[in-house]
């Protein structure tokens, strides 16, 4: 069975679960260095994240939880992959990154905000 058919078939939740991994195994590559690493999990994620907005309903909701949990990363992804649906609350994950300076995540963070505020990225 292919990862897209996996994907297509899995629930909100299993997606929800495999998206905060994933970010848990970015942020690792982030720490350690490893870009090859971290490339081919950003890939991952967007799959995942494609296969949530492609949901009845745009089911990347289901992220908004992910805005408390534990590592900044996870945070991060979710507030990202969740602008256009839920944007004072995605920013406001954002700054609080940013302000508590969880690097190396609140650099993106913050790259993050400007950018959104200067129109250079636009959430869908």
């Amino acid at each position: 069975m292919s990862r897209r058919i996996e994907l297509e078939t899995a629930s909100v939740e299993d997606l929800v679960a495999l998206f905060a991994d994933i970010a848990v195994k970015q942020n690792a590559a982030l720490e350690n260095i490893r870009s090859s690493e971290y490339n081919r999990l950003y890939g991952e994620m967007e799959e995942v994240a494609a296969q949530l907005k492609s949901r009845e309903g745009d089911q990347r909701r289901a992220l908004l939880p992910l805005y408390t949990h534990p590592n900044p990363t996870v945070r991060f992804k979710a507030a990202i992959a969740t602008l256009a649906l839920a944007p004072r609350e995605a920013r406001d994950v954002l700054q609080l990154i940013k302000d508590r300076k969880e690097y190396p995540i609140a650099m993106n963070a913050s790259q993050m905000l400007r950018a959104v505020d200067e129109g250079r990225y636009i959430p869908t």
